[in-house]
């Protein structure tokens, strides 16, 4: 692959846009976006895309890559149609909002052997790497618990926009908090390193944003190797809070997301680390760089067929029944 081939982008929202300036960073110059609607441009020089809403002249391009960040009832339709066009795939989480035609999506990437990856760009946080490294070494003893809590205020999230019209915001096109913040769902699914043994979940409703969907969801995941972890998700603080703790044998590790640090207490021992200057991007950035090259070096099959595993199991979680 070199930085002129034809890249495709699907959707153009602030994640789209995203994701079209880091491969515009990164020296990629054939750019192409899919749109319903053409919209202008936020935060992009149009002059460094192509716009394009008729699907059937995307068919009659052979781009290497697909990225899909449209609303996530849209996801899965989408990833398979750009198998079928002879795509790699990296969709926006979730990789569905229900697991219809999951199995298809299975059958298409066996027979492609195409790269399907879900951006679950947590996965390249720093300090969450740290932590996975001192869990597979074994670093503090066993890794006994770990809890999450994420919470900010949906109408806050993008100011431009009425924020009841967000795919965030309606259930029809795959919304509701526990999806839309299922990174830290993944998150805990990561880190655990085991199959899930147990599970209880609680959804509530704010009435007063007038939407459709819920509002708070909790979790507890009991996992095979009896790691518990506990997840809180909100769309209703006004004071955002995101904070991760892992408990271990010998230590305790706190993260915070927004502070940018993680405070390790070894046996009374306390060491701080910060992250100075951090930038959420640079999550992106590498979640790109990793998928890209493992386009041009990895296992494609087995990768994705984890990932189409992993986000099943995501999926379920977040079902209300």
């Amino acid at each position: 692959m070199n930085k002129q081939s034809p890249i495709l982008i699907i959707g153009a929202g602030s994640i789209g846009e995203r994701h079209i300036n880091n491969l515009i960073q990164l020296g990629y110059t054939n750019i192409h976006v899919f749109r319903q609607r053409n919209l202008p441009l936020r935060n992009v020089d149009s002059a460094c895309v192509q716009i394009h809403t008729d699907w059937e002249v995307v068919k009659n391009i052979e781009f290497v890559f697909a990225i899909i960040c449209t609303p996530s009832s849209q996801h899965l339709a989408q990833t398979i149609s750009c198998l079928d066009l002879n795509m790699h795939v990296l969709v926006e989480k979730p990789l569905s909002h229900n697991t219809n035609h999951l199995e298809l999506l299975t059958e298409k990437v066996k027979s492609s052997g195409k790269l399907v990856y879900v951006a679950y760009m947590m996965r390249f946080h720093p300090h969450l790497i740290a932590v996975k490294n001192s869990i597979t070494s074994n670093a503090y003893g066993k890794l006994l618990s770990i809890q999450t809590h994420w919470g900010s205020y949906l109408p806050d999230w993008h100011p431009y926009e009425d924020y009841t019209t967000s795919y965030a915001a309606q259930k029809a096109l795959g919304g509701g908090v526990a999806l839309t913040l299922s990174h830290d769902i993944d998150v805990v699914n990561w880190l655990s390193g085991d199959a899930i043994k147990t599970v209880h979940k609680h959804f509530s409703y704010a009435p007063h944003l007038g939407i459709d969907v819920e509002s708070v969801a909790d979790f507890q995941i009991v996992y095979e190797n009896d790691v518990v972890a506990n997840v809180h998700l909100n769309y209703l603080e006004k004071t955002p809070k995101r904070v991760y703790q892992f408990l271990f044998d010998k230590a305790k590790i706190t993260i915070d997301y927004f502070a940018a640090t993680m405070e390790i207490d070894n046996m009374g021992i306390i060491t701080k680390n910060e992250i100075s200057d951090f930038d959420r991007n640079n999550l992106f950035k590498d979640e790109l760089a990793f998928f890209i090259n493992t386009i041009q070096s990895g296992e494609l099959t087995t990768l994705s067929m984890s990932q189409i595993a992993e986000s099943h199991t995501i999926i379920n979680l977040c079902n209300h029944e």
